[in-house]
C-alpha cells in the first residue's frame, strides 16, 4: 500500500510538472529571443536619424561607433548608389558601406525592396536588416548582428531553475506520499501483529487507536474483541473453579460418612473413591488458579485484583454453616461488620478461605468449634489479618506442617489447601503462620499487606521470618 501510494503520487506530480515546465521553458526561450531582437531594433533605430540627415561616410562611422552594438562591431550600414542630383548640385554619388557585412547582397537587396525590417539567419547567429530612408529618397539598410549567445542568454539558467523546482516538487510529493503511506500502513501493521499475538495466546495485547478513521474503527473493534475473549476465558475458568469449590462441602460430608462405615471392603473402596474425587477436585482448582495467574501476567493486570474480605468471609461462612450445623460445630465470626478491602481477587481469596475451613472439617472431630476473625487497624494500617482457629487436637509441629504444605499429615491430604493460602498471602507481600489457638487447637493466621508489594516481597519476608514475626494475641485483640 505504501509503495503503491508513492508510485501514484510520483506519476501524478511528474505529469503536472511536465505539463507546466515544458510550456514555461518554451516561453523563457521565446522571451530571450524577443529580448535580443528588441535590443537589435533599438540599436538600429539610433542610426536612422543620422541617415535621414546625411549619407557622409565619416559622419555615419561616428554615429555607428557611438552605439553599443557599433562599438562591438555588430552594426553595418549599406547606402546604395544615388543617380539623383542633390541640393548642392552633386550627382552620381557612389555607394557607402560601413561595418562588416554578414548578410548576402541578395538578402540586403530584398530588405531594401520590401521596405520593412526582417531577420535572417547567418553563420554564428542572426542579423536584423532594417531599411531606413536617406536624404536622396532611397533606402539604406542598417544591419545589426545578433549572436546565438545573445539569443539564448539566460535560457540555460532558467531551464535549470525550472528543472530544479520540478524535481523538488516531485521529491516533496514522494516524501509526503511516503509519510501518508506510513501513517496508514503502520497502524495496519500493528493491527496485524496484534492479531497474530492474540492468536498465539498473548491475551494482554491491545492496539493503539490511531491512523485514519477506518483503521481507528478496526482498532476499537479489535480491542473490544480481545477484551471479550479475555472475559469469556475468565468466566469459563471462574466457573470451573467455583464449581470445584462448591464440591468441597459435599465431598467433606461424604468423607466423614465414609469414615463411619467401618473396615469392610465396601467401606475401603468408598473411602478410596472419595479420596480420589477430592484429589481430582483439588487438581481442577489448582489448574484454574495457575491459568488465572498466567492470564493476569499476560494481560498486564487488566483483571480486577481486589475484593471486600469481610463480604467474602460472610458469604463463605454462610456456605459452610450448613455442614457445621449437621456436625454440631459452633462457628463464630468477628471483624466483618465493616468492609475490608484487600489486594486479592475475590475468587482467589474465596479459594484460600475454603481451603482453611475445609481443613477444619477434615482434620478435627465432629462437634469441634471454630472461629474466623478479621483484624484491620483502619485507614492508618497497612495490613489485614485473617485468623481461622479451631478447638481440635492441634498440630504438634506447626512449622513442619506449613513447610510440607498440608495439615497434620494424615492420609488423603494433598497439601494443596495451605499452598493456595500461602500463594494468596505472598501475592500481597504477606505470609502465613500456623500455631496454637486460644480455643485450644490450631490457628492459621493469614497476613495480607495493603501496599501491593507483590510476590517478591512475600518471598523476602518468608526468608526473614525468623527475624521479623508478627504476633497476634486474640485475648488482647492487638498485634505486636
Amino acid at each position: 500500500m505504501r509503495w503503491a501510494l508513492v508510485k501514484v503520487c510520483l506519476a501524478v506530480t511528474a505529469m503536472v510538472v511536465i505539463a507546466f515546465a515544458v510550456p514555461l521553458a518554451m516561453v523563457v526561450k521565446e522571451t530571450a529571443r524577443d529580448r535580443a531582437y528588441s535590443n537589435a531594433e533599438r540599436q538600429a533605430a539610433t542610426v536612422g536619424p543620422v541617415l535621414a540627415i546625411t549619407t557622409d561616410k565619416q559622419q555615419l562611422e561616428i554615429a555607428v561607433a557611438s552605439t553599443e552594438a557599433g562599438g562591438d562591431g555588430r552594426i553595418a550600414v549599406h547606402v546604395p548608389t544615388s543617380s539623383k542630383q542633390t541640393a548642392t548640385g552633386e550627382a552620381g554619388r557612389p555607394p557607402v558601406e560601413i561595418g562588416r557585412q554578414r548578410a548576402t547582397d541578395e538578402q540586403v537587396a530584398t530588405a531594401r525592396r520590401k521596405g520593412r525590417a526582417s531577420t535572417v539567419q547567418v553563420p554564428g547567429g542572426y542579423t536584423l536588416l532594417r531599411p531606413t530612408a536617406v536624404a536622396s529618397g532611397e533606402f539604406a539598410v542598417v544591419e545589426v548582428f545578433i549572436s546565438n549567445e545573445e539569443v539564448t542568454h539566460g535560457v540555460t539558467t532558467s531551464w535549470l531553475i525550472i528543472a530544479g523546482v520540478g524535481i523538488a516538487l516531485i521529491l516533496g510529493s514522494v516524501a509526503v506520499a511516503d509519510r501518508l503511506g506510513t501513517l496508514m500502513v503502520r497502524p495496519a501493521g500493528r493491527l496485524a501483529a496484534a492479531a497474530r499475538s492474540l492468536g498465539e495466546g498473548r491475551l494482554g495485547v491491545r492496539v493503539q487507536e490511531e491512523g485514519p478513521r477506518e483503521l481507528r474503527s478496526a482498532a476499537v473493534a479489535f480491542n473490544a474483541m480481545a477484551d471479550q475473549v479475555v472475559q469469556l476465558l475468565a468466566n469459563e475458568r471462574e466457573l470451573a473453579a467455583d464449581l470445584s469449590h462448591r464440591l468441597r462441602t459435599p465431598l467433606t460430608v461424604l468423607r466423614l460418612n465414609a469414615a463411619s462405615l467401618g473396615d469392610g471392603d465396601a467401606a475401603a473402596h468408598t473411602r478410596e473413591a472419595v479420596a480420589k474425587l477430592e484429589s481430582e477436585v483439588d487438581q481442577i482448582i489448582s489448574t484454574a488458579r495457575e491459568q488465572r495467574e498466567q492470564r493476569a501476567q499476560s494481560t498486564g493486570g487488566l483483571e480486577s485484583a481486589a475484593c471486600d474480605a469481610a463480604e467474602v468471609i460472610r458469604d463463605r461462612m454462610s456456605f459452610w454453616s450448613a455442614l457445621a450445623e449437621d456436625e454440631g460445630r459452633e462457628a463464630r465470626l468477628a471483624g466483618v461488620e465493616h468492609p475490608v478491602r484487600v489486594p486479592v481477587a475475590r475468587a482467589e481469596f474465596a479459594a484460600a478461605l475454603d481451603a482453611m475451613l475445609g481443613n477444619v472439617f477434615r482434620h478435627t472431630p465432629e462437634g469441634t468449634a471454630f472461629s474466623v476473625d478479621v483484624h484491620h487497624g483502619g485507614a492508618a494500617s497497612n495490613s489485614v489479618i485473617v485468623l481461622v482457629s479451631d478447638a481440635g487436637p492441634g498440630i504438634a509441629d506447626p512449622d513442619a506442617a506449613l513447610l510440607r504444605g498440608h495439615g497434620d499429615g494424615k492420609p488423603g491430604s494433598t497439601g494443596l489447601g495451605l499452598d493456595i493460602v500461602r500463594r494468596v498471602a505472598e501475592s500481597t507481600g504477606g505470609d502465613v503462620r500456623i500455631g496454637p489457638s486460644v480455643l485450644g487447637g490450631t490457628e492459621v493466621r493469614v497476613w495480607l499487606t495493603l501496599n501491593g508489594a507483590g510476590e517478591e516481597t512475600g518471598r523476602r519476608r518468608g526468608r526473614r521470618k525468623s527475624e521479623r514475626r508478627l504476633r497476634y494475641s486474640p485475648r488482647r485483640g492487638t498485634m505486636t
